[in-house]
């Protein structure tokens, strides 16, 4: 994302002000990070955000042929799972979310997605079951409302 930012904000406005911050929650803990800039005069934030999909930590680096091989990999398209979540309003507020967990309702069927991140050094059985961890409280709920 700060590579994104920088093509559209204010020399010198691009700022890590968390890199990796551990948080930990019921099921995960994830590494976040924040970045802030300075939006250009005559660009939105909106733009901005729209270029900047999908986001870099879902594709992997080189972002655009990162993106390509995905297209080429994986037999269907990934729909709203890892798409953009927007909300604005007029004055300028804009707050975004990867959904990297999702559930989306087909007719009668529900399909839960999710995922983790794979490098070179990652392990199938350790990133198959960072997964469940991760859609665990869905199915959960699913379970217990069935």
């Amino acid at each position: 994302l700060r590579n994104d930012l920088g093509r559209f904000c204010e020399a010198g406005s691009v700022k890590v002000t968390e890199l990796c911050g551990l948080y930990s929650f019921d099921n995960v803990h994830h590494l976040i990070s924040t970045i802030t800039g300075q939006v250009a005069s005559g660009i939105s934030a909106g733009n901005v955000m729209i270029a900047s999909s999908p986001g870099g930590s879902i594709t992997g680096a080189p972002k655009k042929r990162a993106v390509e091989i995905i297209a080429e990999l994986e037999p269907h398209a990934r729909g709203a799972y890892c798409g953009s979540l927007f909300a604005m309003t007029g004055d300028g507020w804009l707050q975004s979310s990867i959904a990297i967990r999702t559930l989306e309702a087909k007719g009668t069927s529900l399909y839960c997605w999710g995922g983790g991140g794979i490098t070179a050094s990652s392990h199938w059985e350790a990133e198959y079951q960072e997964t469940l961890d991760k859609i665990g409280p869905i199915m959960q709920a699913l379970e217990a409302h069935h």
